[in-house]
């Protein structure tokens, strides 16, 4: 499961990067990376939205078993979408770069989000509220952040290509 997604023309943009800093031109580069993060922000915004309305169902309870309501009113979903995140880069490896912070999330969801979104059986399975003898199975759409991406990707292509031939245009 791919915990970011980039965007690379490498040969491209590392040829395009080397000619804005040989010309000094800082506005131009400025301007391409906000046209980069501009091309990313549907892909972002449908990430978060998709992730605030995945469903999210649970084995019943078994007969006998007590129950409750949850200890914790933290949303997971809520939590987990707070974490996609955007970065550009025009140097190094330069490319606009999608992905989920799992540094933003509370400790104990840090390695929720990757089987929840990448799932190839949709299964996410866990302890009850931290008891390793106990487990239980919850289930959500298979394969998410990989849709996502694949339904995204020939429109950020497009959009990259545009912005470094608009780019080299104003340098040339």
């Amino acid at each position: 499961m791919p915990a970011s997604f980039q965007i690379l023309g490498t040969g491209q943009l590392l040829e395009l990067q080397r000619r804005l800093r040989a010309a000094g031109h800082e506005n131009l580069r400025s301007s391409m990376q906000r046209r980069l993060r501009r091309a990313a922000e549907p892909l972002k915004d449908s990430m978060v939205s998709g992730i605030q309305s995945m469903p999210l169902t649970a084995d019943g309870r078994k007969a006998g078993k007590r129950g409750g309501r949850s200890p914790t009113t933290r949303p997971l979903r809520a939590s987990v979408a707070a974490a996609v995140r955007i970065s550009v880069r025009t140097a190094g490896a330069p490319g606009a770069r999608v992905w989920l912070d799992s540094a933003r999330l509370p400790g104990d969801l840090k390695k929720i989000p990757f089987p929840l979104l990448a799932s190839p059986n949709g299964r996410l399975r866990h302890p009850v509220f931290g008891n390793r003898k106990r487990w239980a199975n919850q289930w959500t759409t298979p394969m998410f952040w990989d849709k996502q991406i694949r339904a995204h990707t020939p429109r950020m292509t497009a959009e990259v290509a545009r912005v470094v031939d608009d780019v080299r245009r104003r340098i040339e």
